[in-house]
């Protein structure tokens, strides 16, 4: 079907950036300004909690490293996943109580939901789509367990269902997997295109965006907080801080209090008719419940884009290409030979509790992280919950617990026994595969 195609090249070289329409580059802060709210992240939590503000009448001001999507938001798979991870609602109420529980369950479920509606408000070009996600299971054990995940979380709305045999091999276009579940309300962006047009909502709306201006300094001064990047500062009643895996260390023991993982990506040529037609048909994104999860979705131009857990060194060099390739093959033995002409990825935060995390360790000093691959959807939501904490809505009344922050446990051996867990998490997943 394909020619041999050439090794991948050792940049990245990421789908989102190259096919997003141009924005220009945010400018570089300088001189002094005064805002009612200086933002931290110029990815989807910091632009959400921007938009919001602004839309309430509250001068926001920006600030990034880089530039609008730099980071994770725009390196992501671009999956809306409604849901959080990992947890069932048992170990949920175990861990939040009632009331927390119930909030976190009814938004995490309507966080797709959220997100579209917020793109169709603004009217945001960014290639969104609401097909459906599947999480294909790959062996008994995850199928007992979604079996009795489904049961509960459809007793809250989540309408999922279980797909077996045919049924999955039809929807998802592969054979590699026996069941599966569908959730109906997951989804698909651009997430490059997704955060250009929150930014640009969010400056018509008269919000200032800085690129190139990395914070240096935050400290408090005369009862008002300063930010100082290398050219200019930024004085403002609240802070929200908004870098999720891309954290530094401005706030104490923020940065020890997540797990940065690296997940990539690679996206083939557009694919002949004929293959592309046998690839999820129906236009779900789909996903899989090994312990180094694989996620893959179709593109509007016929691409394949194929996702799952990669590396980065000290020098920022990203690995794990060559086992992406070798796993989508599996997955979609149709694709094997085709070009895969972009591999590209970025940090996300991963917290202990596999649960998203706001703090406020001092008055008007506000943090939003932690979304543990869940983050197209649910950072959004928490961009929102902290521009209505910014606007004085009482912590109690709000979506998430307000928690102290606090160190992961053994973070520094986990982060040096990284790369050996990868390894021995691989090694198992193809034990239960092979």
């Amino acid at each position: 079907m394909f020619a041999t195609p050439p090794a991948m090249a050792t940049r990245p070289n990421s789908l989102w950036a190259s096919t997003a329409p141009s924005m220009p580059d945010s400018p570089q802060l300088t001189g002094d300004l005064h805002a009612d709210v200086s933002i931290l992240g110029a990815g989807f939590t910091g632009l959400r909690a921007a938009l919001a503000l602004a839309e309430a009448g509250t001068s926001a001001v920006v600030l990034d490293a880089g530039d609008v999507g730099w980071g994770a938001s725009g390196r992501t798979g671009g999956q809306v996943n409604p849901m959080l991870p990992f947890n069932s609602p048992k170990d949920l109420q175990l861990m939040l109580g009632q009331t927390y529980f119930e909030r976190l369950t009814e938004v995490s479920l309507n966080s797709a939901d959220e997100l579209f509606s917020l793109i169709d408000t603004h009217q945001i070009p960014c290639q969104a789509r609401q097909k459906g996600w599947l999480r294909v299971l790959h062996n008994d054990r995850a199928l007992q367990k979604a079996e009795a995940d489904v049961k509960a979380w459809n007793e809250f709305g989540a309408g999922m269902e279980l797909l077996r045999g045919d049924d999955l091999r039809i929807t998802s276009g592969t054979a590699a997997y026996s069941s599966g579940v569908v959730t109906p309300r997951g989804g698909a962006v651009q997430p490059m295109m997704l955060a250009r047009g929150v930014a640009g909502a969010a400056q018509q709306r008269g919000v200032s965006i800085f690129g190139n201006s990395a914070v240096t300094s935050m400290n408090k001064v005369g009862g008002k907080w300063q930010l100082r990047t290398d050219q200019g500062s930024v004085t403002s009643d609240t802070v929200i801080v908004a870098t999720n895996g891309y954290t530094g260390p401005l706030v104490p023991k923020l940065p020890n209090s997540i797990m940065p993982l690296t997940p990539i990506q690679i996206a083939t040529d557009p694919l002949p008719e004929d293959v592309i037609a046998s690839i999820l048909p129906q236009g779900h994104t789909i996903s899989d419940s090994r312990r180094i999860i694989m996620y893959a979705r179709r593109e509007p131009d016929n691409r394949l884009v194929y996702g799952g857990l990669g590396r980065m060194d000290r020098a920022g060099n990203l690995g794990g290409f060559d086992w992406l390739q070798r796993d989508a093959e599996r997955v979609f033995p149709q694709v094997k030979g085709a070009n895969w002409s972009h591999h590209w990825g970025g940090r996300i935060a991963v917290t202990d509790d596999h649960l998203p995390h706001l703090h406020e360790p001092q008055p008007g000093l506000l943090i939003g992280l932690g979304y543990n691959g869940r983050g197209v959807a649910m950072s959004h939501v928490m961009g929102r919950v902290l521009a209505e904490r910014a606007l004085g809505a009482d912590s109690e009344s709000l979506t998430f617990p307000t928690t102290p922050v606090r160190a992961m446990s053994y973070r520094p051996f986990k982060i040096a026994g990284l790369g050996t867990a990868i390894w021995s998490m691989r090694f198992m997943d193809w034990l239960e595969t092979r």
